[in-house]
């Protein structure tokens, strides 16, 4: 159990909303009276509450009373977490985001809010006093903030960020949810093969067949060159969804071989990885390192998805998307919905 208290505008907000994703059931401002229910009732997981000298009843003496009896008791190990800022930093916050402070009512700028900040420290006081953890937010970016409530409240082995690897087909659109796609039309495409045709990218002739086209080698080095230091990048600055779009006239050979064999090198390097094939209706995860051979489908050789040595050395970050790479294709038959 966790209880975020401190000063409006330091951030109590954004720290419950990290808790709630780490898997807290959170509860912001509830009555007094409900406070104590609450705390004393049991629960299924872990527990954040806020609250502050909004909160109904508020009286920071009595709060310190109940948590010190649920203590006593054993019943929960209860944590104070007291959210703090500068006066200046405070200021500055509630004239960008033009809202009244709770304890100045007389105004939304200048005295009025300077007057109900120092109240709000007086009310505050002895929490902050007796609080387990002070987290001063005053010069903390976001992530940092969410970082370390992630560490000291995260359950061990969390994950920071879970990647989805989903193929599709352009004549459906794009994948609504995506934040990076990639174009895989330049590669020669298996469907005109009338051997190839009827199979998918899941299929070990027709990973064959792509690994086949001179262009398939470069394009993974540079990609993987490319995809490799993003990840962590978007992890360090908060983000826990990402999700990469493989895409080709059909969401059927190109996009589903490609999109396979990426969710398997992010597995291998540790990331939690969803793998979805829009066209094929077809959805799978994977545990970062504790990757499992995933069952084989009819036509699937296991052997097909292994790791190869890139044709090009990992170096230089590229736009898929050059001229070389950005040759239209032919024209292609419709291809009917495989579902």
């Amino acid at each position: 159990m966790v209880v975020v208290t401190g000063l409006s505008g330091a951030g109590k907000s954004s720290v419950l909303r990290v808790l709630e994703d780490l898997g807290h059931e959170t509860v912001d401002n509830p009555p007094l009276a409900v406070l104590g229910e609450l705390m004393a009732g049991p629960g299924e997981g872990p527990l954040a509450i806020g609250v502050d000298t909004r909160t109904r009843g508020f009286d920071a003496m009595a709060l310190l009373a109940g948590l010190d009896a649920l203590r006593a008791r054993g019943a929960a190990a209860p944590e104070l977490l007291f959210v703090d800022a500068a006066e200046e930093v405070l200021l500055r916050r509630f004239s960008e985001t033009r809202r009244r402070h709770p304890l100045a009512p007389a105004g939304m700028a200048g005295g009025g809010v300077a007057d109900g900040i120092a109240r709000e420290e007086e009310a505050l006081a002895p929490l902050r006093e007796a609080a387990d953890w002070v987290l001063d937010t005053s010069g903390l970016p976001l992530p940092d903030m969410r970082r370390m409530i992630e560490r000291r409240y995260g359950p061990a082995g969390l994950a920071g960020m879970t990647v989805t690897v989903q193929s599709f087909g352009y004549p459906r659109g794009l994948p609504r949810e995506a934040d990076l796609v990639l174009d895989l039309r330049f590669l020669r495409n298996p469907h005109y093969d009338p051997v190839l045709r009827p199979m998918t990218g899941r299929d070990a002739a027709v990973a064959d067949y792509i690994e086949g086209d001179p262009e398939w080698g470069p394009f993974w080095a540079r990609m993987t060159a490319l995809l490799d230091p993003l990840l962590p990048a978007y992890e360090a600055g908060g983000k826990k969804y990402l999700t990469l779009a493989l895409g080709c006239t059909g969401g059927k050979h190109r996009s589903v071989f490609a999109a396979e064999r990426l969710a398997r090198h992010f597995a291998r390097a540790g990331w939690p990885v969803d793998l979805s094939h829009r066209e094929l209706g077809l959805r799978e995860a994977f545990h970062g390192a504790r990757l499992q051979a995933a069952p084989a489908a009819p036509h699937i050789d296991p052997q097909s998805m292994t790791e190869t040595t890139p044709a090009a050395p990992r170096t230089a970050q590229i736009n898929p998307l050059d001229n070389k790479l950005a040759q239209p294709c032919p024209a292609r038959a419709a291809i009917p919905d495989p579902r």
